[in-house]
């Protein structure tokens, strides 16, 4: 299937590790034209001259800054067609706190970053896209959106989902799809040290971990970033025009759990 994205101009927030670079590489692949936005200017510069993007710092939690992002993806290139939003701190980061021991700022420092984040980035290009009477926003939030595991990822990636769809109802009849994607643990580049690590810290080895890992999925394993990549990039696409606001699980399946 031809997904159509040839020429289409995308910029990819948290675009320069894990999943936000494996979504920018599919969309190089399908022919779009590509900016990766991240903190870190060696890291972002790095993983641009890897991907043949256009490579921009970004701190999403400064207004200002996503603004400048934005005006230097359109003097880039030509403008923005599409927005992964992907600039988000994984779950599985730090230890999973106890609900009623949950400090403030560790739900501020989430709302601010994922929720407000994604916020500044979508408000930034909306103009855009309704201008052109065309556009797909895309926001990675996660399975802790169904989960009561974590306090602070649910409420992050439930508040995601909510916004997603408050944002497509506004833009769908525009021309601008926006979409919620809930990767569950995704293989990066990132998961061997994190194997290692929970291997060390239980005393066992690490195939027994990765067992563990992708026997919560019904597929039996951990999906990869880029099956992830695959996800987005159609709902990135003209052909994903019949989803709007809707939250689209990728993260191999939940055991036990019906979902309608």
């Amino acid at each position: 299937m031809d997904l159509q994205l040839e020429g289409k101009r995308a910029l990819v927030t948290g675009g320069s590790r894990g999943i936000g670079k494996a979504v920018a590489r599919a969309l190089v692949a399908e022919g779009a034209r590509v900016a990766i936005a991240s903190r870190t200017a060696a890291t972002v510069e790095a993983a641009a001259a890897e991907l043949g993007a256009v490579g921009i710092v970004v701190d999403t939690t400064d207004d200002a800054s996503v603004q400048a992002m934005v005006a230097t993806a359109v003097a880039e290139l030509g403008g923005v067609d599409i927005l992964v939003n992907s600039a988000a701190p994984p779950a599985s980061d730090g230890p999973v706190l106890a609900a009623s021991r949950t400090p403030d700022d560790a739900v501020r420092a989430q709302v601010e970053t994922k929720v407000l984040g994604y916020l500044r980035c979508a408000r930034a290009v909306a103009p855009l896209m309704t201008a052109q009477g065309w556009g797909r926003i895309v926001n990675i939030s996660g399975l802790n959106a169904r989960s009561s595991a974590s306090l602070v990822g649910s409420v992050r990636n439930v508040a995601v989902a909510a916004m997603t769809s408050a944002l497509a109802a506004e833009l769908g009849p525009q021309g601008v799809n926006v979409t919620v994607v809930h990767p569950g643990m995704t293989a990066t580049e990132r998961t061997p040290r994190l194997v290692a690590e929970r291997a060390a810290a239980q005393g066992v080895d690490e195939a027994e971990v990765e067992r563990a890992m992708g026997a919560t999925t019904t597929v039996g394993r951990m999906i990869t970033g880029d099956e992830v990549a695959a996800v987005v990039t159609f709902l990135a696409s003209p052909r994903s025009v019949a989803i709007n606001g809707d939250a689209i699980a990728a993260g191999g399946g939940q055991p036990g759990v019906t979902y309608y």
